[in-house]
């Protein structure tokens, strides 16, 4: 049988969600957890990865056992078992041809900008001591909308198959004394969101014009484009699903 996990996990212990040979990871946690658990040797599949610091609100992975157990009881058991910074909110069943990343319709991620300086907050988001333009940024933002391929806001040396990505959202607001900058696509590039993040400040700080970055796309190359902001800052927050996934 196939199930979906969905789950949260704040990322500052873990080098990604990612299993690394020689690092902590969030999947490696979670594999370890569900095997003790259910006494089988699991292997889990998540909805994407995030890079090392960066958080989820909202994560979907997908395992298979043959083992008979209470949904219910096995929820309880991991939250119990897994540390502070990782709980599970649901576990169901799925159709055995269901899969955590490739049936993913969007993703959505907050990336979290301090315009004060905050002490409780410090590590959750990210604070610059210079004012930011978010008409600018806003406008920068809306011209992610006319491309497709961002090849210059991914990681050097990524092994994919292609660079395209649809975004279908991405926008900035203040929030409190916050500037929060939202963005939903069917797919993301690793690093995309933080180096996306990373070429709009340049923009709202006014080093860079808001129309460079038809340039900067247009050439596929990530040494054109900004620095990467933290990763600390950054959170997956919705993950979306046909709703024929659940059995």
């Amino acid at each position: 049988m196939r199930y979906f996990i969905e789950l949260s996990y704040n990322g500052k212990a873990y080098h990604g969600w990612q299993y690394q040979p020689n690092a902590i990871s969030v999947q490696e946690v979670i594999e370890d957890a569900l095997s003790k658990l259910l006494k089988e040797k699991l292997s889990i599949v998540g909805a994407g990865r995030t890079d090392a610091k960066v958080h989820a609100k909202q994560m979907f992975a997908h395992f298979e056992s043959n083992e008979t157990f209470s949904i219910e009881n096995l929820k309880f058991k991991m939250n119990s078992f897994l540390p502070k910074d990782i709980a599970i909110h649901d576990i169901f069943e799925v159709n055995n041809k269901a899969h955590a990343r490739f049936d993913a319709l969007s993703r959505t991620y907050n990336y979290r900008i301090s315009i004060r300086k905050n002490v409780f907050e410090y590590d959750q988001s990210y604070y610059l001591r210079h004012g930011l333009d978010i008409d600018k940024m806003n406008a920068a933002s809306k011209i992610l909308f006319e491309y497709e391929n961002f090849k210059c806001f991914s990681r050097s040396n990524t092994d994919v198959k292609t660079y395209n990505c649809t975004i279908m959202k991405a926008s900035w607001v203040i929030e409190g004394g916050e500037l929060i900058f939202t963005i939903r696509a069917n797919r993301f590039l690793r690093n995309m969101v933080r180096a996306i993040v990373g070429t709009m400040i340049e923009v709202g700080l006014g080093k860079m014009e808001v129309s460079n970055l038809h340039e900067i796309i247009k050439s596929h190359d990530r040494t054109k484009a900004g620095a990467s902001v933290p990763g600390h800052a950054l959170y997956l927050t919705k993950i979306e699903y046909p709703e024929n996934i659940r059995l």
